[in-house]
């Protein structure tokens, strides 16, 4: 098989050590080929060490994707569409192409760029597969933190039990296969976990307010932030109850989190080992520190992630009074209107994940599984 990695992120530098280093012909699509190496180091929590040898590195899409047989996105989803808009004149019909994340909109992403080709194959997973984190960009990496078990929802892929056991030997970890994509699309996982903590945390900053020093995200976690997050998941779950899903197939996060109420959620968080080393994302000032508004938990999991959870509500008629909330703050944060006067209906949505009822109505009823 021939796999092509798209992304030069945490998880990208991993996934793609990890599958090189059992053999497999692995190919980097990157903005900057110039900064990685040939050959990858992939140390694991376990003391193990991977090492791989990429077939080849490049910004071209046209010198490798017409041969590939499956395409993974590891991208943040801002990028999703200009890298499917760039690999779709030279896909096959029968490449996979996949996201390592779905909440950040993959499946309603690629049902709008192959708009003219419908029966493109394509997976995604739940959740990410690992914990990671860069080492020397390009050369190596750290894998913090394996899960006990991913989820892939697959979209016109006629062997399901391929793509499963492609995945479950190559990441070393055991796969199951959900029955729809929204199972895998709509996730309480970082959409929700990190625009509940950055509230928590930081509702009450102004521009005159500056930190001594950086805040641990997870170590210091407080009740307040779990009372948010267990609020913000009632709502989550009460959009899937009125979605053709099975709702098992997404956990509460006390039921995933092994918690009863928002003391022993706190505690749990704070207990998880991956978690350690994990701090808020800030910039540094002449005299402290304040909130980085431009890193990935403001301008991913807000815009593209906590959004698309409140575009479906919408239109669905469910409301997220806590959602809002963090929504409505969130947008002011990073200088961005998608909620006005109680509707998403901001002059900055072309700018994000949202769903709008058009495109929602016309996947659901026209996809095949």
């Amino acid at each position: 098989m021939k796999i092509c990695i798209c992304g030069g992120g945490s998880l990208g530098h991993v996934i793609a050590g990890k599958i090189a280093s059992k053999g497999e012909n692995v190919s980097i699509l990157t903005r900057c080929p110039e900064k990685w190496n040939s050959e990858i180091k992939i140390d694991d929590c376990e003391g193990k060490i991977f090492t791989g040898k990429f077939s080849c590195v490049t910004d071209q899409a046209e010198k490798i994707i017409p041969d590939v047989d499956i395409v993974l996105l590891c991208l943040p989803g801002f990028a999703i569409e200009p890298v499917l808009k760039q690999i779709a004149p030279y896909l096959s019909e029968n490449t996979y192409v996949g996201s390592v994340v779905c909440c950040t909109g993959f499946f309603f992403i690629a049902y709008k760029v192959f708009v003219n080709n419908k029966t493109q194959p394509l997976f995604g997973f739940q959740r990410a597969p690992y914990i990671a984190r860069v080492a020397e960009y390009g050369a190596s990496a750290h894998l913090l933190g394996y899960k006990k078990e991913l989820q892939i929802a697959t979209v016109n892929v006629a062997d399901n039990m391929f793509l499963q056991a492609y995945w479950q030997t190559r990441l070393d970890t055991p796969v199951r296969m959900l029955d729809h994509f929204l199972e895998a699309s709509l996730t309480n996982s970082n959409p929700l976990l990190h625009p509940a903590r950055l509230y928590g945390l930081f509702h009450a900053w102004n521009k005159d307010i500056v930190y001594e020093e950086i805040p641990a995200f997870y170590k210091i976690w407080d009740d307040y932030s779990s009372e948010l997050l267990i609020s913000c998941d009632k709502e989550f779950h009460a959009v899937l109850s009125a979605l053709p899903v099975k709702i098992e197939q997404i956990p509460t996060l006390l039921d995933y989190y092994e918690s009863i109420d928002a003391a022993s959620l706190t505690r749990k968080i704070q207990s998880i080992t991956a978690f350690e080393g994990i701090f808020t994302p800030m910039k540094q000032m002449n005299n402290g520190y304040i909130p980085d508004f431009s890193s990935r938990y403001f301008l991913e999991d807000i815009p593209f992630g906590l959004l698309i959870i409140k575009s479906i509500a919408e239109i669905l008629n469910v409301p997220t009074p806590t959602i809002d909330k963090i929504l409505l703050w969130g947008q002011e944060m990073i200088g961005k209107q998608y909620m006005l006067a109680g509707r998403l209906n901001g002059k900055d949505l072309i700018h994000s994940g949202y769903v709008s009822p058009d495109l929602f109505h016309d996947l659901i009823n026209t996809i095949v599984r």
